[in-house]
């Protein structure tokens, strides 16, 4: 295995194929599957607390205001554990913060369960959306770094899916909890139970090689690739030099963290809503009780989840820039009929959230897919938090005003503002989505914002095209 090309961008010497046009092998399965468990944990935690709620208003006396500073504290945290996670993940390499991470969820997740008042749970919430958010661009970074260009989309679509998977978790655990007295407190400590089942899976997942090569650690990342892929594997050198965090907010990267932070908040806004807040509007729909509304947030949230799957490959087949405009408009038009119409029957409103959720996906996948493309090995875990950070601030802000908003105007006001969002989302989307189908990681992270036509890669000579299934010469090994 060699980690310097000698043919050029894009090339490999004859016989040799890059590791952009690997098969994906086992190993590169159970590399998503518990890369996607930080995803999972996000879900959970960020949604259980919307059942919790349900509990700690009645027993704690809570007001708008303390619902939402709960209800907000988590993303608060997330803000600022993208930002330094990232940062950190491009400093001390992914493997160390890829087990770290997980650890800090458990031991926060079981401290929430002792809080003695609400100033303690709010501190608790903050704490643990640092140790969450971080994990996107840990678990992203180091999926988009071992994974191969045909099977991308695919398995940054899996670490979406995952995140809806935790929520409806979540929705089912809090669902059989809301009977036993003092539920809210299991809630909100279960999450140690997922992140043992991940800390055992990752433990023993190596350092991404991309990484080690862009740190001099070549040895090492030659030593990585052989054990996982065989002889036959050549890593594309990067034409980029060594930056640093600063080099985000240069002219070239500053454009694509606007554009993906824009997307991803456009994306997230309503559905963080619809999450922390759901059995709410869905009462405030006329769900009846509050169990029977949360069995229809299962349901919108089983949507959400299969949304996910059809992304995953049309991002392929039709393209990131196409899946991206496509969505948002879909997602505009369900969530203004709702506030359009003047009294929604319970199957409108079923029909309408199902479908805003089912295309959720397309934008909910390509959110964890464009800045793990669109930037070099260097910064991409730092622009993956960055760009989450920068969307977490409308998220923030719109969550904690939800409840005062919800109580004053009612579900239908809600709709109509979650499709303004959703509209803006769309015009970002039309105005400045690049397409990166098909191309090494080198190639899309040259690309700006609103390239329409990727440049066609060029095919390493021995290896496989991108379109149709790779292999390695017969010497691919399971790690």
């Amino acid at each position: 295995m060699a980690v310097n090309g000698r043919d050029g961008v894009g090339a490999a010497p004859a016989g040799r194929v890059l590791l952009d046009d690997v098969a994906m092998t086992p190993f590169l399965k159970r590399l998503t599957v518990f890369a996607s468990g930080g995803p999972f944990l996000d879900g959970y935690v960020l949604s259980i607390i919307g059942v919790a709620l349900i509990q700690l208003g009645p027993e704690l006396e809570l007001d708008a205001a303390a619902t939402g500073a709960i209800g907000v504290a988590a993303i608060v945290g997330l803000f600022l554990g993208t930002a330094v996670g990232g940062w950190m993940t491009d400093r001390i390499g992914r493997k160390r913060m890829f087990v770290i991470d997980i650890v800090g969820i458990a031991l926060i997740s079981v401290g929430t369960a002792f809080v003695p008042n609400v100033v303690m749970l709010v501190v608790m919430r903050f704490l643990i959306g640092i140790v969450v958010g971080a994990d996107y661009p840990i678990a992203t970074s180091l999926i988009a770094e071992f994974t191969p260009r045909r099977h991308r989309a695919v398995s940054m679509g899996v670490a979406a899916a995952a995140w809806y998977v935790g929520a409806n978790v979540a929705f089912l655990v809090g669902y059989f909890l809301l009977s036993v007295e003092g539920g809210w407190r299991w809630m909100l400590a279960s999450a140690v139970v997922p992140c043992l089942v991940i800390l055992v899976g990752r433990w023993d997942i190596p350092e991404s090689p991309r990484w080690l090569v862009r740190n001099g650690r070549s040895q090492e990342a030659a030593a990585i690739v052989r054990r996982i892929f065989g002889t036959d594997v050549e890593l594309e050198p990067e034409t980029t030099t060594k930056v640093g965090y600063a080099a985000l907010f240069r002219r070239g990267h500053i454009g694509k963290v606007l554009f993906i932070g824009t997307i991803w908040m456009c994306q997230a806004v309503p559905m963080f809503a619809i999450y922390t807040f759901g059995p709410q509007i869905m009462a405030d729909f006329g769900f009846g009780e509050v169990q029977t509304a949360t069995l229809g947030q299962i349901v919108i949230g089983t949507f959400f989840m299969v949304g996910c799957i059809p992304a995953m490959f049309l991002a392929n087949s039709m393209g990131r820039r196409k899946l991206l405009v496509g969505s948002f408009l879909v997602m505009t038009v369900a969530l203004g009929v709702l506030g359009i119409v003047p009294v929604a029957g319970t199957v409108l409103v079923i029909i309408c959230l199902a479908t805003y959720a089912f295309f959720s996906g397309g934008p909910g996948n390509l959110q964890w897919l464009y800045p793990n493309e669109l930037f070099p090995t260097d910064i991409r875990a730092s622009a993956t938090g960055a760009a989450m950070a920068f969307s977490r601030i409308g998220t923030v802000i719109s969550t904690y005003v939800l409840p005062s908003f919800l109580a004053s105007h009612g579900p239908r006001a809600t709709m109509i503002a979650g499709a303004l969002i959703s509209g803006l989302g769309l015009v970002v989307s039309v105005l400045f989505a690049p397409e990166t189908r098909g191309l090494t990681l080198n190639e899309s992270s040259k690309l700006g914002v609103g390239s329409r036509r990727a440049p066609s890669p060029a095919p390493s000579p021995g290896a496989t095209p991108p379109s149709q299934p790779a292999a390695t010469s017969g010497s691919t090994k399971e790690a």
